[in-house]
């Protein structure tokens, strides 16, 4: 491979490097959704959502430290991943959100395990607790699946800070 593409540098990566390369990798949008111990909606947008294992069947989230409602989903033995569709983008901005109740006028039903799911979505994942692991100024949510609901469509995407079309 040529070095001329990719200099060579001894300096430590900016947190603005870092968001810039990591924004090159093209992503689905989700909203992770749990209930507070009164039973609550929250919710917020996550593009960090990835599968960990067939079996058992897990996934996981990040969540930053500093999430409004990290404690919910800390506290919660399960947790919902809405897999937004194309047509959902106004979603996306609304749970990305901060400093409002998110779930206020937005319609929603209870899975299963009770956890919020939004109508529309390309699928309605709902999970437990598997894991919980602080790293770095996130915590890392490992979800075990224990029921999907899924449905035709496209995917909402982001790829370099803008969300795209296929």
């Amino acid at each position: 491979m040529s070095s001329e593409r990719f200099p060579d540098r001894s300096a430590p990566v900016t947190s603005e490097e870092f968001r810039r390369a990591c924004g090159r990798f093209a992503t689905g949008i989700t909203v992770a959704s749990v209930l507070d111990a009164k039973g609550a909606p929250h919710g917020l947008t996550v593009s960090s959502f990835t599968s960990v294992s067939l079996n058992p069947p897990l996934i996981l989230i990040c969540l930053g430290h500093g999430v409004s409602a990290i404690h919910h989903f800390r506290a919660a033995t399960h947790f919902g991943i809405n897999v937004l569709a194309k047509d959902q983008r106004a979603l996306s901005d609304r749970f990305a959100r901060q400093g409002q109740n998110r779930f206020e006028g937005v319609a929603w039903q209870p899975g299963v395990t009770g956890v919020p799911l939004l109508p529309g979505v390309l699928a309605a994942i709902e999970c437990s607790v598997h894991r919980i692991v602080p790293m770095g100024d996130h915590d890392i949510l490992v979800g075990e699946m224990v029921h999907a609901l899924i449905a035709d469509g496209e995917p909402l995407l982001y790829f370099a800070s803008g969300y795209r079309k296929f």
